[in-house]
């Protein structure tokens, strides 16, 4: 018995398809993932036969059959799977799911160079079965009713498997057809699966519809599920466009979450250490200048760098921060106007940021721009226009000066907030009096007041600026 697992007996076939056996194992693993990225049906699976049968052969009366074919094209297409005048067998799959097929080696000679060679070529086989280990049943029964008849059967459940067939028996036309299903089929969630197998089998035109569908809808391509199950060449191919619509903050948390996908891939803890060695040459490909400092400041793992580390800081003591509302409420709206709050303290301190509540809609980016004034004198002493990403949730989110802001005790501040987005979470049942103590029992009082005149409607009781970060 024969074996075409790698292009068949063929000598000069063997070239045309040996390209594609190191595809196989990728082909095969990314199945699934294209069925449920593709298709909504759950594919169902019969219980595997004892021995490989013949699919679905006719059971026509074989004598004068001809007569009632009215064209060379139906003819054909009633030879398809079909044992009359039929000159060799496949066994196609693997173990017990193989599957026999009848075919006939002139119309599969015609329609292939491969086949031409497995059976005319200098190697030529002369065995009647032929077993295809590495090919799909399914898939198979597609290529051979092509060459039969022209039609198309593709579906979700095996454009993939067909597409490697057809590559593997190089089959162009159907290729395309394959590539067009996929093409239609093509959305932001399954962008990255669709790419993955566009660069694995060598299809440009694929390739470069999924790269303009992820420029295009990157945040809902990076959340997908199939984006964790990537390569690493296919990761880096994204990081280095140019045209990505996505914060650089957020495509490196997305980059975090592969790394921790590879690192269980293989087999590795998700350390710091291994999440940079597994990303290898995609860690550069981030471009962390991008980010705000404050962005930047909660990167991690953060890139090793050839130059001394350590920290210069001005400040000493500790990060402190104090929250004033006891409850946290839906929706705030935001229209242009500043959120205001004013305050003083008992005591000197440097304010580096605020903590702010972000959207009610789920994952997102603010543009911000944060000020503290001094109330009295009306002079601004700190201010940074930025912006911050949140997750949807009611915590609150980091939004740091470029410098601290010295804080005199006894002084009238006003801390102002204009945000950019879409309705966000807000503070309720605000305390007037805050009382922070830090671990080495200093106490700073915070007292709140109303700020009258431009504003968004942030008061003592309930709005924006929950939190103030402070150093003692």
């Amino acid at each position: 018995m024969a074996t075409g697992s790698g292009g068949g007996g063929g000598g000069g076939g063997g070239g045309l398809a040996s390209n594609l056996d190191g595809q196989e194992a990728a082909s095969n693993s990314a199945q699934s993932g294209a069925v449920a990225a593709l298709s909504n049906v759950p594919a169902c699976a019969a219980a595997p036969p004892a021995s490989p049968p013949v699919l679905g052969l006719h059971r026509e009366p074989m004598y004068n059959w001809q007569a009632t074919k009215s064209s060379l094209k139906e003819r054909f297409a009633f030879l398809f799977n079909n044992e009359l005048l039929s000159d060799v067998r496949f066994i196609v799959g693997k173990s017990r799911q193989a599957q026999r097929i009848p075919a006939h080696k002139f119309v599969l000679a015609a329609g292939s160079a491969v086949f031409d060679a497995m059976f005319n070529g200098g190697m030529a086989t002369t065995s009647a079965e032929i077993e295809l280990p590495d090919v799909e049943p399914a898939a198979f029964l597609s290529l051979l009713r092509f060459l039969y008849s022209d039609e198309v059967h593709i579906g979700p459940e095996t454009v993939m498997t067909t597409l490697y067939t057809a590559k593997k028996y190089a089959v162009p036309a159907l290729e395309g057809h394959c590539v067009e299903f996929l093409t239609k089929h093509l959305r932001a969630d399954n962008a990255f699966m669709l790419l993955t197998q566009a660069r694995l089998f060598d299809e440009p035109q694929l390739a470069s519809l999924c790269l303009d569908t992820i420029d295009k809808s990157t945040a809902d391509a990076i959340n997908a599920e199939g984006f964790t199950d990537i390569d690493l060449d296919t990761l880096c191919a994204v990081l280095e466009r140019d045209t990505l619509s996505i914060r650089e903050n957020r495509l490196f948390g997305a980059v975090v979450r592969w790394a921790e996908a590879e690192c269980y891939r293989q087999q590795l803890p998700p350390t710091s250490e291994n999440k940079q060695k597994v990303l290898g040459k995609a860690l550069p490909l981030i471009r962390f200048p991008l980010m705000t400092v404050e962005e930047f400041a909660a990167v991690n793992p953060k890139p090793r760098v050839d130059y001394i580390d350590r920290p210069r800081c001005c400040l000493r003591g500790e990060e402190c921060s104090i929250n004033r509302f006891q409850q946290v409420e839906s929706r705030w709206g935001y229209s242009g106007t500043s959120d205001r709050i004013r305050f003083n303290v008992s005591r000197r301190i440097s304010i580096v940021g605020f903590g702010l509540y972000g959207s009610i809609h789920g994952p997102t980016d603010y543009q911000v721009n944060i000020q503290i004034i001094e109330s009295d004198k009306r002079i601004t002493l700190g201010q940074n226009d930025t912006g911050f990403s949140c997750d949807g949730t009611a915590n609150t989110f980091r939004v740091m000066f470029k410098e601290p802001v010295e804080i005199l005790p006894n002084v009238s501040y006003t801390a102002c907030a204009t945000l950019k987005g879409p309705d966000s979470h807000y503070g309720t049942k605000g305390l007037k009096k805050v009382i922070q103590e830090s671990i080495t029992g200093t106490k700073t009082t915070f007292l709140f007041f109303s700020s009258p005149g431009n504003n968004n409607g942030t008061s003592v009781e309930d709005g924006q600026i929950p939190e103030i970060i402070y150093y003692t």
